[in-house]
C-alpha cells in the first residue's frame, strides 16, 4: 500500500499541509490536459496566420497528444527511479518553454515542433502529479476523495479548454493560447520547488529509452496512416504502408518489453486483471470522450454560426458536469462499488452520445448542445475516478509512477487514435462537402459510432472489471 513515508525525504511533507501538496499537484495536471483541447478554437487563426495545410492542423492536436501518449510510461519510471518531485519540475520547466516557443513560432514547422515538445513535458509531469498525490494520501476514502479531486480538475482542464481558448482567440490571438502557459507555468514551478518534498523508489534500473522510441513511432505512424484514409480510401498504398508500419512498431515494441531487463512496461502488469481490465476501459472511454470537445466545438462554429468564444461558452455546463460528476463519484463508490459505478457512469454518457447522435443542422442550444453535452461529460466523471482507483490500488511503492502512467497514456492513446479515426469517419459521411447538412450528417455519424464504443465498454466493465479497489 502507497503510504506518504515511501518518500525518501519526510520531514517537509509531513509539515506541509497534504491539501497544498494535492493544489500543486491538481495544477500541473490542469495544464497538461488544458492542452490538449484549448487549440482547437485557434486552428482557423492559426492556419490563417502560419499557411498551414489541412493535414497541417490535424498534427497541431496530434503531435501534443501522440508524444504525450507515447512518453507517459517513460516519464511514470522516470518519476520512479530519480525523483517525483525532480521529474515534475522537468516535466513543467519543459512543457512552458515548449509553449513559449510555439506561442512566438513564425513558421509553421516551428509550431508542430513546439507541440511535440509540449507533448513530451507533459509525458514527463502527468504520472508524477498522481504518484506525488497518491504518496501523500493514505489508501481509502481520503486516497478516493483526491482522486477525484484530481480527476475533476483533469476534467475541467479538458472542458475549460474551449472557453479560454475562445476568449484568448477573440480578445488576443491564437498566439495566447500557448503563451498564457508562460506565466501560470512560472508560478506552480516556483511553488512546487520550495514545498514539494523529493520522493522516490527507484532501483538503480536504467531507463528504456528503445520502448519510449518505438512506442511513440508506431503510435505516431499509426495515426498519419489513419489520416491518409481521408483522401487515399483504406486500401491505397499511401494508407496501407504507414498503417502496416505503425502496427508491426508497435509489436516490435511489445517484442522488446517482453525480452528486456529492465521494461518500460513490464507486460507481467497485465496479469493483474484490475490493471488490465481498467486500462482497456480508460482506452475505450478515451477513444469516444475525447472527441466530444472536438466535434462539439466544430457543429457549435461550422454549423450553428457561433464564434469561438461563443462556442467555449457553450460548453461551460458540459465542463461543470464533468467536475460534479469526478467529485461525487468517490461517496457512490461505497455505496455501488467501483466496477459498478463506472459501468454507470459510462451508461450515462452513452445516453448523452445517442442523443448527440440527433443533432440536425436547425438544433436548438438546450437539445442540441447542453443537455446531451450534460448527460456525455457527467457520466465520464463518474467513471473516470473509479477506474483510475482499480487501476492503481494495491500498487506496489515502486510501481506506482508507472502505473500511473499506464492510466493517463490509456486514455489519452485512445483519445488520440478515437480523434483520428472519427474525424475520417465524419469526413469520409460528409464527402468533402462544407454545407452544413454535410458537415452535421458526419458529425452525427460520429457520435453514432461513439455510442457504439462506449457500450462495448460498458459490457468490458461488467463482465473483466474486479468489483472492488483491493489493497496491497
Amino acid at each position: 500500500m502507497l503510504r506518504a513515508a515511501d518518500v525518501t525525504q519526510t520531514s517537509r511533507r509531513t509539515a506541509l499541509p497534504t491539501w497544498v501538496v494535492v493544489t500543486l499537484a491538481c495544477a500541473g495536471q490542469f495544464l497538461v490536459v488544458l492542452d490538449v483541447s484549448v487549440v482547437n478554437v485557434a486552428l482557423p487563426s492559426m492556419r490563417a496566420d502560419l499557411g498551414l495545410s489541412a493535414q497541417g492542423l490535424q498534427w497541431v492536436v496530434n503531435a501534443y497528444a501522440i508524444a504525450f501518449a507515447g512518453f507517459m510510461l517513460l516519464g511514470g519510471r522516470a518519476g520512479d527511479l530519480y525523483g517525483r518531485k525532480r521529474m515534475f519540475l522537468v516535466g513543467l520547466a519543459l512543457f512552458t518553454l515548449a509553449s513559449l516557443g510555439g506561442g512566438l513560432a513564425q513558421e509553421g514547422w516551428q509550431l508542430l515542433a513546439a507541440r511535440a515538445v509540449q507533448g513530451l513535458g507533459a509525458a514527463v509531469l502527468a504520472p508524477s502529479t498522481l504518484t506525488i498525490l497518491t504518496a501523500a494520501v493514505p489508501e481509502g476514502a481520503p486516497r478516493a476523495r483526491a482522486i477525484g479531486t484530481w480527476t475533476a480538475v483533469a476534467g475541467g482542464g479538458g472542458a475549460a479548454g474551449g472557453v479560454v481558448g475562445g476568449v484568448l482567440v477573440d480578445v488576443l490571438s491564437w498566439r495566447w493560447v500557448l503563451l498564457i502557459n508562460v506565466p501560470v507555468g512560472a508560478v506552480v514551478l516556483v511553488a512546487a520547488l520550495l514545498w514539494l518534498a523529493e520522493g522516490r523508489d527507484g532501483d538503480g534500473r536504467r531507463l528504456d529509452l528503445p520502448g519510449a522510441a518505438l512506442v511513440t513511432a508506431g503510435l505516431a505512424i499509426l495515426a498519419y496512416g489513419i489520416s491518409q484514409t481521408e483522401a487515399e480510401g483504406w486500401t491505397a498504398t499511401a494508407t496501407v504502408v504507414p498503417l502496416c508500419a505503425g502496427l508491426a512498431l508497435i509489436g516490435v515494441f511489445l517484442v522488446v518489453e517482453a525480452r528486456t531487463a529492465a521494461p518500460l512496461m513490464p507486460l507481467g502488469l497485465f496479469r493483474r486483471r484490475a490493471v488490465s481490465s481498467a486500462n482497456v476501459a480508460m482506452f475505450l472511454c478515451g477513444a469516444a470522450m475525447f472527441c466530444m470537445w472536438f466535434f462539439m466545438t466544430l457543429y457549435a462554429q461550422n454549423v450553428l454560426g457561433y464564434t469561438p468564444l461563443e462556442a467555449g461558452l457553450a460548453l461551460v455546463p458540459s465542463s461543470l458536469a464533468i467536475v460534479f460528476g469526478s467529485k461525487v463519484a468517490p461517496r457512490f463508490m461505497r455505496v455501488l462499488g467501483a466496477r459498478n459505478l463506472a459501468a454507470a457512469g459510462t451508461v450515462v454518457a452513452v445516453a448523452g452520445f445517442a442523443w448527440q447522435s440527433t443533432m440536425t443542422v436547425h438544433g436548438t442550444y438546450l437539445t442540441s448542445i447542453m443537455f446531451p453535452g450534460i448527460l456525455m461529460m457527467l457520466g465520464a466523471g463518474l467513471a473516470s475516478t473509479p477506474l483510475a482507483a482499480l487501476a492503481t490500488s494495491g500498487t506496489a511503492p515502486g510501481e506506482a509512477g508507472l502505473v500511473s502512467g499506464l492510466v493517463n497514456t490509456s486514455r489519452t492513446m485512445g483519445g488520440s487514435l478515437g480523434l483520428a479515426v472519427m474525424s475520417t469517419i465524419a469526413s469520409a459521411r460528409s464527402a468533402g462537402s462544407t454545407t452544413p447538412a454535410a458537415l452535421t450528417e458526419g458529425y452525427a455519424l460520429a457520435f453514432r459510432v461513439g455510442t457504439g464504443v462506449l457500450l462495448g465498454a460498458v459490457a468490458l466493465m461488467l463482465v473483466w472489471l474486479p468489483r472492488k479497489v483491493s489493497s496491497n
